[in-house]
Order: C-alpha cells, then sequence, then structure tokens
C-alpha cells in the first residue's frame, strides 16, 4: 500500500496546524529560535502562579532543566482553571466493564480531586516529594487519585494492575513509597477480579517504606483488611473538606515516577517533571488530535501505562476537553464495544493500540457498519508501528475513508508524541510515523551523528532537549546517563537515542523499523528480554535462557525462549507451563510466553556474549546472514534452526 491519504478538509476547522505551510513555518521558528519559541508556548498555555527565570539550563547536561524559577501546579492546570469557564461541562465519562456509567463535570471533579487530597494529607501525612504507588484499575478513582498527589505535590508512581506481587514490591522498594492506594478489585470480561491480595502479598515480603493502604471499593468482594495499615478509601473520603490549597510547585520538581522495562533485569523509574510534561501534553492533544472544547475523546490505554498518564488524564483535562475512561476490554461482550460507545458518546476522537485494531478487524470485521461513526474525526494509534492492513480496515471501516489516521511514536521516556501526522495537515502514508512534531528534533542518525543514506536503517535520535523528556532515572543518575545518551552523538556531544532503528525516505518521511536494543514490544508494551529472563532463571532446570521477540498476528510480537536445561530428560510441555507460571508469578500474564524451544546451547561468541540477532533471525524464518565464525560454536546455529524449524 503506497497511496498517500490527504486529510479531509472539511473535518477540520481552526485546526492549529491547518496546513503544511503552517507546519513548516513553526518548524522553522523553532530553528531560528528554539528557546523563544518554547517560552511563547510555555507563557501561553501555562497558568503560573511565579513566572520562570530561565526557559532551557544545560549546564548540567543531560540533566536538563526547562522554565527553571518559575512555579505552577499540574492539578490546577488540568481542573481548577477551568472552573471559571467550564465548571459544569463533563470532565471525564466513565463506563464500567459492567455497563455502570458516571460522569464527573470539571467542578465536581475538583471536589473530589480536594477531598482525596485532604485525605492522604490528614489521614497519611502524605507531603509533597512523599511517593505514592497506585495499583488500580480503570476507574474514576485512579484519576482522581492521580491529580491529588500533583494537587499536594505527592509523587505518583503507578503500576499496571496486571502486574504481580513480586514486581509490584520490586516498584514500590524501588520508589520508597510511603502510601500505597489500591482496590478491592474490578471487573473484567464481566466477572470480578482482585487486585488487594496482590498488594497484601507484594507487601508480605518487606517493603519497609509503607505506612498505609488505602483501599477503594469496587467490586465489593471480601478482602483482608490489615490493622492499623489498610483503610477505606469510601469511609474516609466523606468526612474531607472539599476545599484544597494547589501547591505551588517548582517547573522541575518531579510529577510522577512510570517503571518501564530496560535490556538490564531491573525496571526503570522514569522521571517527569511537572511543567515542562503538562506543556507538552496540552500541545500535543491540540496539534495531533485536533482537540476542540466541544470534544468528547476515548483513550482505550490504562493508566498504569504513560499512554494512560498523558493521553487519558493529563493532556485532555489539561486542554479542557471531555475524556473517557473505559474499566472493560475492547472485545466484551462483543466486537462491537467500542463502536456502541462511540456511537452513544458521539466520540470525535478514537486512540488505541494496533494490538487493539488487529483484534476487533479479526473478531469484528462487519462491526464498525453497524454503529453510527459519523462523530470521528482523528483515528490513532500507539504503542507500535501499525500494519498496512489493520490501517485500511481502520481507515475505510471505522473512519468510514473520512478521517486522519495519527500513526503517533513516542515512549514513556519522550512523555508525549514527538513523530506523527497533523491530522488537518500531513499527508499521511499508511504505517508511516511520518514527520517530527514541531519543536523535536527528530534525526535518524549514524553513531557519529552523520544523517543515515535515504533508505536505509540508522538509529532514532531527537538531537535537542525538549520540555517533556525524562528528567532522570529515580535514584541511578548514572544508568540513566548510560541507558540514554551512551550510544549516538552528534558534534561531539551526547544526544538522546530512542533504542529505536528508522529508515527515512527520499520525501524526509520517517519510518520507525523497531528496537535495536533487547527489549520486546508486546501488544505496544515494552518488556526487557533481561527481566524475563531473569524470572525463566528461577526454574531449578534452566541452566541458561534467550528470550526474543517473535511476530505475532495479534500483538505485534510475542515472547519466543530458548532454553537450555540442567536436566535434558525433562524437557516437555508441563514444564513449559511450570516455566510460564513463573513468569506470570514474577511479572504478569502479559510477559507469558507465546513459545519455547528446547536447545542444548546458545549462539555465544568466545567471550560468552549471546547472539540474539541470530536468535532473532532464526524465529522469524530468515536466511542467518551474519559472521557465525566467532561464535564459540559455529554449528549451534543450524542444531537451532532444525529444532525450531521442525
Amino acid at each position: 500500500m503506497n497511496n498517500i491519504f490527504y486529510p479531509n478538509a472539511e473535518q477540520f476547522n481552526n485546526s492549529p496546524i491547518p496546513d503544511m505551510e503552517t507546519y513548516h513555518e513553526l518548524v522553522a521558528k523553532f530553528d531560528k529560535d528554539y528557546e523563544g519559541t518554547w517560552a511563547k508556548f510555555a507563557d501561553e498555555k501555562i497558568d503560573w502562579f511565579k513566572s520562570y527565570d530561565t526557559v532551557l539550563d544545560e549546564s548540567n547536561a543531560p540533566f536538563y532543566k526547562w522554565f527553571s524559577g518559575g512555579e505552577m501546579n499540574v492539578a490546577h492546570q488540568c481542573v481548577d482553571r477551568h472552573l471559571e469557564t467550564k465548571k459544569d461541562k463533563v470532565a471525564i465519562i466513565f463506563e464500567g466493564d459492567n455497563g455502570d456509567k458516571k460522569t464527573l463535570t470539571y467542578a465536581q471533579l475538583a471536589e473530589e480531586v480536594n477531598k482525596t487530597a485532604n485525605l492522604f494529607k490528614n489521614e497519611f501525612a502524605v507531603q509533597k516529594g512523599d511517593r505514592v504507588v497506585v495499583y488500580m484499575p480503570m476507574i474514576l478513582e485512579a484519576a482522581i487519585t492521580m491529580l491529588a498527589c500533583a494537587k499536594i505535590g505527592a509523587i505518583h508512581s503507578i503500576v499496571f494492575g496486571g502486574f504481580s506481587a513480586e514486581a509490584l514490591r520490586d516498584r514500590i522498594i524501588d520508589a520508597e513509597a510511603k502510601l500505597v492506594v489500591t482496590a478491592d478489585g474490578a471487573f473484567r470480561k464481566g466477572k470480578p477480579y482482585m487486585l488487594k491480595p496482590v498488594v497484601d502479598l507484594a507487601l508480605e515480603h518487606g517493603c519497609p517504606s509503607v505506612e498505609n493502604v488505602c483501599v477503594v471499593q469496587r467490586n465489593n468482594e471480601e478482602i483482608h483488611w490489615e490493622e492499623g495499615r489498610d483503610h477505606s478509601y469510601n469511609d474516609l473520603i466523606q468526612k474531607q473538606s472539599a476545599i484544597c490549597v494547589a501547591e505551588p510547585m517548582e517547573s522541575e520538581d518531579p510529577l510522577f515516577l512510570l517503571y518501564t522495562s530496560g535490556s538490564t533485569g531491573k525496571p526503570k523509574g522514569v522521571q517527569h517533571s511537572s511543567a515542562g510534561y503538562i506543556l507538552w501534553a496540552q500541545m500535543t492533544m491540540e496539534w495531533v488530535f485536533d482537540i476542540k472544547d466541544s470534544d468528547t475523546y476515548w483513550c482505550t490505554a490504562d493508566v498504569g501505562w504513560i499512554t494512560g498518564h498523558t493521553y487519558i488524564v493529563y493532556g485532555p483535562l489539561a486542554a479542557g476537553a471531555t475524556t473517557v475512561m473505559f474499566e472493560g476490554v475492547p472485545t466484551f461482550p462483543d466486537a462491537g464495544r467500542c463502536w456502541k460507545m462511540v456511537e452513544e458518546y458521539k466520540i470525535n476522537q478514537f486512540y488505541t493500540a494496533p494490538t487493539a485494531i488487529r483484534l476487533l478487524h479479526k473478531m469484528g470485521e462487519d462491526e464498525p457498519s453497524k454503529y453510527d461513526l459519523s462523530s470521528l474525526r482523528v483515528l490513532g494509534t500507539v504503542g507500535e508501528p501499525i500494519d498496512p492492513p489493520a490501517w485500511k480496515w481502520y481507515y475505510e471501516e471505522v473512519g468510514n475513508s473520512n478521517c486522519s489516521i495519527v500513526d503517533t511514536y513516542w515512549q514513556t521516556e519522550t512523555g508525549g508524541h514527538v513523530i506523527s501526522p497533523l491530522p488537518a495537515a500531513t499527508p499521511i502514508k499508511p504505517a508511516c510515523a511520518t514527520f517530527a512534531l514541531p519543536g523535536i528534533m527528530a534525526e535518524v542518525i549514524e553513531e557519529d551523528g552523520t544523517p543515515t543514506p535515504v533508505g536505509e536503517k540508522g538509529f532514532m535520535c531527537i538531537t535537542k532537549p525538549w520540555p517533556s523528556m525524562i528528567r532522570t532515572i529515580w535514584g541511578d543518575p548514572e544508568r540513566f546517563k548510560k541507558s540514554y545518551f551512551g550510544d549516538c552523538k552528534k558534534e561531539g556531544q551526547p544526544v538522546y537515542f530512542s533504542g529505536d532503528g528508522a529508515m527515512i525516505d527520499e520525501e524526509g518521511y520517517i519510518t520507525i523499523t523497531g528496537r535495536t536494543d533487547d527489549v520486546i514490544n508486546v501488544s505496544g508494551h515494552r518488556m526487557g528480554t533481561a527481566e524475563v529472563e531473569a524470572a525463566i532463571k528461577k526454574h531449578d532446570n534452566i541452566a541458561s535462557v534467550a528470550v526474543v521477540g517473535k511476530p505475532h498476528e495479534i500483538k505485534g510480537e510475542g515472547i519466543f525462549a530458548y532454553l537450555v536445561l540442567k536436566d535434558t530428560s525433562l524437557a516437555s510441555e508441563a514444564l513449559k507451563i511450570d516455566i510460564n507460571k513463573i513468569i506470570k508469578q514474577e511479572i504478569g500474564a502479559i510477559a507469558l510466553c507465546d513459545a519455547m524451544a528446547f536447545v542444548p546451547d546458545l549462539p555465544k561468541t568466545r567471550s560468552g556474549k549471546i547472539m540474539r540477532r541470530i536468535l532473532r533471525s532464526i524465529v522469524k524464518g530468515e536466511a542467518i546472514t551474519q559472521d557465525t565464525s566467532t561464535l564459540e560454536d559455529p554449528s549451534i546455529v543450524s542444531t537451532i534452526e532444525n529444532i525450531v524449524n521442525t
């Protein structure tokens, strides 16, 4: 599919970037006066309590600072400042898996945030800078908790509700969290599931920093209550004041930590600032989604991931929009669930993952035609490149060949979109990220900074700091430098390397080609191979293991494990099941292996390094083009090929 699709001008009125001429003009402004142009947007978008002194401080690169000296508050930016003009406008629409429905206006949201902020301060002595771990389902209280933390200056760290007790414990310990906020459970596919028991198990193994656990009642299943530690949110919230003054926050004060898998075993606590993060969240809502005051916007992600942070809670609310929170799964009770909701709520922007699109296409190819989807204006994708067949169905059947598709490229570390089509302006090439957003100096380069030739794979780098970028890895500044500024340079200076490869074509369009490090993209979520391998190694019969990504029809990438056993006589399907049980316990169901192969050894260099590129080629059925002469045992490659391909 090599067609170029042009935006439908009738769909877009008063867009901030209405055409490519405006796009290029804005890019030129950033090129000519980088700091001044960022300052213009910061002055225009942020409701400052105190103005900043310095736009960009590069004195301690790569620990960049933006808008130093300024004071603001993210909860004020998202909620309080709207009360004068939007108090009766719906801020959040909640739809539960079981059909529960609830809306909160901006005035009601402000009250709930204030009461929760007071609860955290008064009952649990949470202060500015304290860490609060949030292990929640997709319910209103998750968003309220995030905003309440922001209101009082506490740093929240949300852990995806599908992660195991061990994964939760590791993140609590690393963040030294004072408070854990959770729910008894939630609903999924019509059935209740539990979260509080996972918290109990995590805390059993020693999380000395945790003083209290605050429990929201959602599914009302019976749970254990630890005397003196566990407290009912629903009871305590009743006696809290609905008045709370926003804590003035320095621009660089941390807003949240979000743990992401790396190519080494320990998850990385990505730290984001306050002012720079919320500025870009709001700007990208306006630019990429063409968000308008009257719009209802739906991102199907979970708040446990960065997409949920920026594009369910912070971005839409900062832009003053109505955002939808959905507790369920897109295919329950049937593959028409999403389209029914689009029709009911008259959704204008719909943002989901290619994994979900492929699943909805497979399970309900004709479902979109059964609903009125005419309210849709922008369709978004996130998490991984979308394949052309899925793009075509999304464009033609969901968007009625009338909507712009924004195939957004970004990461936990970037805070918001960095490469994306602009819905009113960009001629779209399916499955292509297109162009860097204005202000983002994204380049495809070699390690030494020279531009990669057209049509060849290079490194996807951002060569200038930008306001919403990661500030550090919590508690590990050296790892931050090594992880993101240790690979590529430009003009002799380290630049941000995304860990992704990319290609640029003769017209300047950027296509992301996938990870260059040992990270697997499962349903748009990054899983570190080392983290999965560490879990597998906990089985007594594993001598060594290598995990790689394998193309998957629905998930994009699945996890494939090569297993070397201590006792080969015990190789069996039952052993594979046991290994997946360990992975589920250590990490969560999202990291389960789709397939495994028992092999006599792994392809290793003489220095002992496992050649995962060879293993990736084998599992993809590709010809081995890598030089195998440097391997300790070159014959192992054909042995493994025979095992995998029979």
